[in-house]
């Protein structure tokens, strides 16, 4: 068993679900009325959870702090995963919250017979009072969460522990995956799976030293309740799991992945807190991982474009979830009655030649007959005046825009884009920026100056180098797609 585990040294990633449900909601501006439609979407995938109908609202990017489940059997070490975890994490604001908290304490008639007592049954613990907890923490409040006595096996009536704001919050405990209600609160769930020996040597430890019981007791509720609720309820819950964990704390290399990906993920969460005009794609290892082979310089070209066309089908698709929508109601093949959602009527792409360009098939792709134009920027000689060559829809004033280019550097070039379009008619919330990638510096420029227009991305990048490269960077995208590198 230990050649076993020795060998699972790297954590298994089955889909992280980084998704943009904890955006608030503003209004969008309405669907146009007219009854042309040289542009309707014709695959909104992402509509019914991102977009609402015209009138209703339509989501931005007020975000909530980033919450991590971590779940496992009892002493599998959880609480040392989690503690290697906040001392990485020493520059972002990290609360813990334990499941333990909040066991029902027990009554007269239970704590005569608490050898009885199943305390690893999901019905042990108050969940409601744990929502209750992690919903007011979410929200921007500070909590007081309930001290359990594991000698008396009560809560301590008089004292709390005081939780306040943070950037991130951990929730720990073996059944924390058990109940959908509070699955559905976290953005990142972690497994942490060790032998079944080591767990019962460190629960025995654990139950003498900390908690004053003696050792037939601990084997006997071990084998009675502990190991049964462990088949039934903890070991099924790994499959909700998004990382799992070998051998706990004594994996580092997994810990440092994941304390990698939470900073990244920490990075896009501030911007959009000073921008709810910026959308981030919500992040899977799927979409990382073809990030991965994109960046690779090493890649082949047809791979390059495989793998890019991909990655801006999905930011298109975000992009259209953005967009308003009316209500419709059809009738389906059964008879029934149907309620849902007519698309955005008047539509167009723009793109920013040559890199935009190769955005275009995934738009087309999307939206059925979509009119497409294209704006030309250059440097004329060394003084850095930008000219402009355009060729727009004759109508583009009544339309919403999707302006293209799969790099955001450093904004420069978005902008001189953004302003021929609204001095072409186009209402500043009417465009929608649709990029692969953004630096920072190229997010605060646009932003700063048009702070109505929306930005839909796959990745924000670390920023730019001396050279005004976007790093970590994909490069010379254009020549990389076109093949003329």
């Amino acid at each position: 068993m230990e050649d076993v585990l020795e060998s699972a040294v790297g954590a298994h990633f089955s889909g992280l679900r980084l998704d943009s449900r904890r955006l608030s909601s503003s209004s969008l501006p309405s669907s146009p009325s007219s009854a042309a439609c040289n542009g309707t979407a014709a695959d909104a995938s992402s509509a019914p959870a991102a977009a609402a109908p015209s009138g209703l609202a339509s989501p931005t990017a007020a975000r909530q702090p980033f919450v991590i489940g971590v779940s496992g059997g009892t002493a599998s070490g959880k609480t040392t995963v989690c503690d290697m975890i906040i001392q990485q994490l020493h520059d972002h604001r990290v609360v813990l919250v334990n499941q333990d908290s909040f066991y029902r304490g027990l009554t007269e008639e239970q704590s005569e017979h608490v050898g009885e007592y199943n305390f690893d049954h999901p019905d042990a613990f108050d969940t409601d009072r744990l929502l209750e907890c992690m919903g007011e923490l979410k929200s921007g409040q500070s909590v007081n969460i309930p001290i359990y006595d594991f000698k008396n096996h009560r809560r301590c009536s008089e004292s709390f522990r005081k939780v306040n704001v943070s950037d991130v919050i951990i929730l720990e405990g073996i059944l924390v995956f058990h109940d959908q209600r509070v699955r559905d609160l976290m953005d990142m769930k972690i497994f942490v799976d060790t032998d079944a020996d080591i767990r019962l040597a460190r629960r025995i430890r654990r139950d003498t030293v900390e908690r004053g019981r003696d050792v037939l007791s601990v084997l006997e509720q071990y084998g009675r309740f502990v190991k049964p609720a462990f088949d039934d309820f903890v070991l099924p819950s790994k499959k909700y799991a998004d990382v799992i964990i070998p051998r706990g704390g004594d994996n580092h290399v997994a810990i440092d992945l994941i304390v990698q990906h939470i900073r990244t993920k920490l990075g896009q969460h501030d911007l959009c807190k000073f921008y709810p005009n910026v959308y981030v794609v919500h992040t899977t290892f799927q979409i990382r991982g073809m990030h991965t082979l994109i960046r690779d310089k090493e890649i082949t070209t047809p791979d390059f474009v495989f793998y890019s066309d991909r990655l801006i089908r999905l930011v298109v698709e975000h992009g259209l979830g953005h967009l308003p929508f009316t209500e419709k109601q059809v009738v389906t093949p059964t008879g029934s009655i149907y309620s849902g959602v007519d698309f955005c009527k008047k539509l167009c792409g723009v793109s920013i030649v040559r890199s935009g360009e190769s955005m275009e098939n995934a738009l087309r792709a999307c939206c059925k007959g979509i009119k497409i134009g294209k704006i030309l920027i250059h440097r004329d000689g060394d003084n850095g005046q930008q000219l402009i060559y355009h060729k727009l829809p004759m109508d583009i004033a009544e339309r919403h825009v999707l302006l293209m280019d799969p790099v955001l550097g450093t904004g420069n070039s978005a902008n001189q884009a953004i302003e021929l379009l609204i001095r072409k008619g186009v209402p500043e919330d009417q465009i929608m920026f649709l990029t692969l990638i953004s630096a920072p510096e190229g997010i605060h420029c646009v932003c700063k100056r048009f702070p109505r227009l929306k930005i839909v991305t796959s990745e924000i990048d670390v920023g730019l180098n001396e050279d005004y490269r976007v790093v970590p960077g994909l490069g010379e995208y254009g020549d990389r797609y076109f093949g003329t590198d």
